[in-house]
């Protein structure tokens, strides 16, 4: 299956990505992975990718999308991919559809993962990391550490991210809206949206997914 991931900051994203791509048996092509390999491996595009953003600039649409392009016609993705952050915006769907076409291709389905704004909010902002080790994250509300501010693993100190702000959280959800969400219309008038419930615990939600997408496949 060739599927698009959409959806807003705190909907978990990543988390589903990951489990629907081991489940599917397709890559998982995320954008900010797309970007660190480039840039790591020093290719052309990740030198071009570096320089805007040493520069402070956002990198433009046609680099992200050869990214995209090169890493879509490796030999694990002949047979579909889950695309993870991209496309950002509707130019970047245009461009993608284009590609496929060219290639003789489709996408299966673009899968919506909604989630109540003030739920993300608190998702986020309530989140929680280890200075000693960043795959240590607790929360406020929801996975409390036994004492306040100390991680359970290591005893190290939890802090929150500047990023996970919530001022920071609604002017990500506020670009979100405006930049990616008109991709869900886009798709919409091509058949293609699949919403899913994004709230509760992570394997539910994956099994919705599935299911989702099961029935998706059957349709066609």
């Amino acid at each position: 299956m060739r599927i698009v991931l959409v959806g807003p900051p705190g909907a978990g994203k990543g988390t589903q990505a990951t489990r629907l791509a081991e489940k599917l048996r397709v890559p998982h092509i995320s954008t900010g992975d797309l970007f660190r390999a480039n840039i790591s491996q020093q290719t052309d595009l990740g030198k071009l990718a570096k320089s805007y953003m040493d520069a402070g600039n956002l990198v433009p649409d046609e680099v992200t999308i050869a990214m995209a392009k090169d890493r879509m016609e490796q030999p694990d993705a002949v047979n579909g991919f889950l695309l993870d952050g991209f496309p950002r915006n509707v130019s970047q769907a245009e461009a993608l559809d284009e590609l496929l076409t060219t290639e003789g291709i489709k996408l299966d389905a673009v899968l919506d993962l909604e989630a109540p704004e003030e739920e993300v909010v608190q998702r986020i902002a309530g989140r929680r990391i280890c200075r000693n080790d960043s795959s240590h994250v607790f929360h406020v509300t929801y996975k409390k550490p036994a004492e306040e501010g100390v991680c359970d693993v290591c005893g190290g100190e939890l802090y929150q991210r500047d990023d996970d702000s919530e001022d920071t959280v609604r002017t990500r959800l506020e670009v979100y809206h405006t930049q990616t969400e008109p991709i869900i219309d886009y798709y919409k008038s091509q058949g293609l949206v699949v919403t899913i419930e994004a709230m509760g615990p992570v394997d539910e939600v994956t099994t919705r997914a599935l299911a989702a997408l099961k029935r998706e496949g059957d349709d066609q």
